[in-house]
């Protein structure tokens, strides 16, 4: 029997509602979930919860996670500057997937005000389905990993 990824969830106050259908939506599929929040509405800094969520991701503590915001594009900026992490903006099935196939993504970051519930669960079920392929993308995430050790301090 294979176990299922632990997956961490967040997303700041545009996106509680859609976090709170996929959180249902990924423990249906056998996966163990921490919600990163926000769970109330109120206004957050998005960079802290892509922070949290981008963390627990580097370090190992979940292998997979998932990001809302209104469109999905401050949470993946945000997530992709912690060194280690690949974060993907993605708003359809076929993206999701390549995410995690070509570019061996640990994060993929949705819009709830882009894409609606049945959508956004369709894209987490092509996230969660994939695996990283390795073949020809292996040099170029090597090379991305390369480009930012370059970065660092």
């Amino acid at each position: 029997m294979t176990t299922k990824p632990s997956i961490i969830l967040g997303c700041d106050e545009a996106a509680c509602d859609l976090k709170n259908i996929l959180k249902q939506y990924i423990m249906e599929l056998g996966h163990e979930v921490e919600d990163a929040g926000t769970d109330n509405g109120v206004p957050v800094l998005y960079p802290d919860i892509a922070l949290a969520v981008a963390e627990a991701v580097r370090t190992g503590r979940h292998p997979l996670g998932i990001l809302l915001c209104g469109t999905g594009i401050g949470m993946a900026m945000s997530a992709n500057k912690v060194p280690g992490v690949r974060a993907a903006q993605a708003h359809d099935p076929y993206s999701a997937e390549r995410a995690r196939k070509s570019n061996n993504a640990q994060i993929i970051t949705i819009g709830a005000r882009v894409v609606g519930p049945e959508l956004a669960k369709m894209i987490v079920r092509s996230f969660l389905a994939s695996e990283f392929e390795g073949g020809r993308s292996l040099p170029k995430v090597e090379r991305m990993m390369q480009i930012e050790h370059l970065y660092r301090s």
